[in-house]
């Protein structure tokens, strides 16, 4: 609860005027069932106008009232609850921004999606309930309570029979629907990650013709949901109707013994107008607090998953910055015995006992077969992941030291996955640099060779591009990618197989590029093909988490095995000899 009320305090002005003037609309409830019965029994059965038009006219005036209360009130609940809600949704998405890769496969990216929206949208609608509803259901059925004793005790003796049981009933349903409604964030989680992962993949789905499979995928998913919700609605659908039925008996019950006491003449008709109207907002106010217990029950149950990202340890903090304020001026990168594992129970290492050096201003290129580890290992120098073991160094500096965002404002990284957001051609390429010029920009995709591309486009570098860049190729993706990084003109700068969807001649005007645009800059080439790292000043061969080869081209080609043999797969042999 202390973690709600700190989104509450900005907005205590809400969190108070809105009961308050609830209290005024439910007061008013609770008045004018009695003003309703005086017309009646003094002016109506007396004759009396004069009486009628004065009651009448104070009569409009509470309603005047009542209509201020629940409007305002209203008002300042949704206010209130919709910032609340919107103060949630700012930290839960800042601090998923600060998780690492190992939090968010943790979560599961459809999870942290339904948290993000469903789960505060459940908060933020039990918020605004009880707001409207906690001042308001009290204060109308204790008034009304009273205010039927008062007309009428022996009749009230009715409510000492049907509000027991109603209790009941309530207590039954609250303590059983809490765990049903998690099952059901659970599934609508599982539906969320099915979808997502369609609408993302849409384009191999369509190409190995699998709708049919994909289909059933949902619709499993989606009949998983409607059973779970079936399975935590069934007791509101139980539920519900039982109230009504008592609700409806106890009315009639008035309606049979004080209707014999307005015959007998031991109670006046206007009293058991106002009685009726009483025990109706008696057992309202029962229906709305049952109504705030259940939507609390969804409410807790979002609580909790919520908690569980704001809680999440961080692994990947400033925490041991000793130096913060340093940032990366050389390039010069050292492993230092590094072993990595993704699970820290995992009995196999990804990494295993790394010793590498890289000097500053080099190139290096990173080659081996697929999931040896060599993305893993670039991935530890802006600290994607860390270490289990040893150490990463930069400068000199273990990378830990550095502030998080100082180091990996020195490392620039292109990817594998060649992801590009939806907005103009400008726009991502601001993400280099968002202060660069034009002129800067047309560098860079020159140095890219993605300029000639761009200018093809009719709209050019205001070309609005599809949520990843569907609307573009793989070969101009990869180069507006290169083009993104070449901007942040970074001392450190890793590609990892970024150039694999383009031809080789584009592929060697790139690698000049770099040759000429980062002269000064440490630049890591992870690539399947030999071509790509064969001129690298080193190349580091890895096998299964670990290097087995370190040298140039012409070293390893005399001395390193598995080099040879990715040569010779490569290669023609003619042109190999």
């Amino acid at each position: 609860m202390k973690r709600w009320l700190k989104y509450a305090k900005p907005y205590w002005f809400c969190f108070i005027l809105g009961p308050i003037l609830m209290i005024v609309e439910s007061t008013g409830e609770v008045v004018l069932p009695k003003l309703f019965a005086q017309i009646i029994n003094n002016g109506v059965m007396q004759q009396n106008r004069a009486y009628i038009i004065e009651m009448g006219l104070l009569m409009l005036l509470c309603a005047v009232l009542m209509m201020a209360g629940g409007v305002g009130g209203c008002y300042f609940a949704a206010r209130g609850s919709i910032s609340l809600g919107t103060d949630v949704r700012s930290d839960v998405y800042n601090k998923i921004q600060k998780f690492s890769f190992a939090s968010i496969d943790k979560f599961s990216t459809g999870s942290l999606v339904t948290r993000l929206t469903n789960d505060i949208t459940q908060i933020q609608n039990f918020t605004n309930m009880l707001m409207r509803m906690c001042m308001r259901a009290p204060i109308m059925m204790i008034g009304a309570i009273i205010m039927a004793v008062r007309l009428n005790a022996r009749l009230a003796i009715v409510l000492l029979v049907v509000m027991p049981i109603m209790t009941v009933l309530m207590v039954w349903m609250l303590s059983h629907v809490g765990p049903r409604f998690q099952a059901v964030q659970s599934k609508v989680d599982n539906l969320n990650t099915k979808v997502q992962e369609n609408l993302t993949n849409v384009r191999v789905v369509k190409s190995f013709v699998r709708e049919d499979y994909e289909n059933e995928k949902f619709e499993k998913a989606n009949a998983d949901l409607k059973n779970a919700g079936l399975y935590a609605l069934n007791l509101i659908i139980i539920a519900s109707p039982l109230m009504m039925f008592f609700m409806n008996f106890t009315s009639l019950a008035v309606i049979w013994f004080g209707g014999r006491m307005v015959m007998v003449g031991t109670m006046p008709l206007g009293d058991l107008t106002a009685f009726i109207t009483y025990i109706s907002q008696i057992l309202m106010s029962l229906m709305m607090l049952s109504m705030i217990f259940i939507n609390g029950s969804r409410a807790s149950a979002s609580s909790k998953r919520l908690k569980e990202v704001l809680d999440e340890k961080l692994d990947l903090t400033d925490d041991k910055a000793a130096h913060p304020d340093l940032t990366v001026t050389k390039g010069k990168i050292e492993f230092k015995n590094v072993s990595f594992r993704y699970y820290k129970n995992s009995p196999e290492k990804v990494l295993d006992n790394i010793d590498l050096t890289i000097q500053p201003g080099s190139v290096v290129g990173i080659i081996g077969s697929t999931g040896c580890g060599k993305t893993t290992l670039v991935s530890m120098i802006p600290r994607l992941y860390d270490a289990d073991e040893g150490q990463v160094l930069v400068d000199d500096v273990d990378v830990k030291e550095y502030s998080l965002y100082n180091l990996r404002e020195g490392v620039g990284m292109v990817l594998q996955q060649n992801l590009l957001f939806s907005g103009t051609i400008e726009d991502n390429l601001h993400w280099g640099d968002k202060n660069a010029s034009q002129e800067q920009i047309e560098e860079a995709c020159k140095s890219a060779q993605a300029a000639e591309f761009i200018k093809d486009f009719s709209d050019g570098y205001q070309m609005e591009l599809g949520q990843g860049g569907v609307n573009v190729s793989g070969g101009q993706k990869q180069r507006l990618c290169i083009a993104r990084a070449l901007l942040k003109h970074p001392k450190i700068l890793i590609l990892d197989d970024s150039t694999s969807a383009v031809d080789t001649a584009t592929e060697a005007r790139i690698r000049e590029a770099f040759s000429k645009e980062l002269k000064d800059s440490t630049k890591i080439i992870i690539a399947q093909r030999i071509g790509s790292v064969k001129d690298a000043d080193t190349i580091v061969v890895m096998n299964d988490g670990k290097i087995t080869g370190v040298g140039t081209h012409e070293e390893l080609l005399k001395n390193n095995q598995e080099y040879q043999e990715i040569y010779y797969s490569q290669m023609d042999k003619k042109e190999a000899i």
